[in-house]
Parts: C-alpha cells; structure tokens; sequence
C-alpha cells in the first residue's frame, strides 16, 4: 500500500520566502552616512589592504548614532545596522583596491 503525500504549494513558497533575509530599516541610510563619515574624515577603511578597524568602528559609531536619532530603536540594533553597513562598506573598499 503506498501513501502519496500531498505538498500545498502555497504554504511551501511562503515558507521559502519567510526564510529569507530581511534588510533592516534604515540599511541603506546607514551606509550612505558610512561613506559620506569616510569621505568627510579622509580616513579609509581599509590600509594596505588590511582593515582598519579603527576607521571602521568610528564611522559605524556615526552611523549608529544618527539611525538611533533618525528611527528610535535600541542602541544595539543601532550599531547592529550600523556595523553591518560599515563592514560591507570596507569589504567593498578592500575589493576594489585588489583589484
């Protein structure tokens, strides 16, 4: 005796698109304000093709305090979405200088 299984598709594309990442609020504002706080400092991200973890803390600290101000979540998720942005921003850095 064989027992056939039925799938509803509808709830296994929901489930697939449930599992994907989501962007956090405020993302794409959090890594304008990281390369204008590079641009504005001088201070690049990445030196000699290592990072600078200092330049990349400090404009994620920039970040964090203005999505802070700007949506009102907790400081963690600030520097959450901040450090995000700003090591996104230094991978991308150090890619280009490799290349």
């Amino acid at each position: 005796m064989s027992l056939q299984r039925r799938i509803s598709w509808n709830a296994a594309l929901r489930d697939i698109r449930d599992d994907r990442a989501t962007i956090p609020a405020g993302l794409l504002a959090a890594k304008a304000s990281v390369n204008l706080t590079v641009r504005l400092s001088r201070r690049p991200l990445v030196v000699a093709g290592k990072f600078d973890r200092s330049a990349i803390m400090q404009a994620a600290a920039k970040a964090a305090r203005l999505h802070h101000e700007r949506f009102g979540c907790t400081w963690a998720e600030a520097m959450s979405v901040a450090l995000k942005a700003a090591w996104g921003a230094a991978k991308l850095a150090r890619h280009m200088v490799a290349h």
